[in-house]
């Protein structure tokens, strides 16, 4: 692993962050905001790590989706109580506040969509 920037992982990270942002508050279907935003958010943390990192891609996308699913479980025991930010809608919305098996499905298909970058 070495330290480095990209630019076109810079550029990559703002796109979708930006359409992330657009998601959240515009889209309120059952489809697109709960699935689409956390396929998304895999590959939005993939490529901000990517800005700053050069490493095996596939690990990296590894290293990802078990983070994503380490956050997921702690949903599962509602960790952002323990935390006390169930009233701090942001920290809620980021965090998340509930565990859903499609969740990590759509985490499997993000990591998926970060093996197609090369290193």
């Amino acid at each position: 692993m070495k330290l480095t920037f990209n630019l076109k992982f810079l550029l990559i990270f703002l796109a979708i962050f930006i359409v992330e942002i657009l998601i959240a508050k515009y889209l309120h279907d059952p489809y697109i905001r709960p699935f689409g935003g956390d396929v998304l958010v895999v590959v939005l943390m993939y490529a901000f790590l990517r800005i700053f990192l050069k490493t095996n891609n596939k690990m990296l996308a590894f290293g990802v989706l078990m983070f994503s699913f380490l956050i997921e479980a702690l949903q599962a025991v509602h960790y952002v109580n323990w935390l006390g930010l169930q009233d701090n809608k942001f920290w809620s919305i980021v965090l998340g506040t509930y565990f859903s098996v499609y969740d990590l499905l759509a985490y499997f298909v993000g990591y998926l969509l970060c093996l197609l970058f090369k290193d």
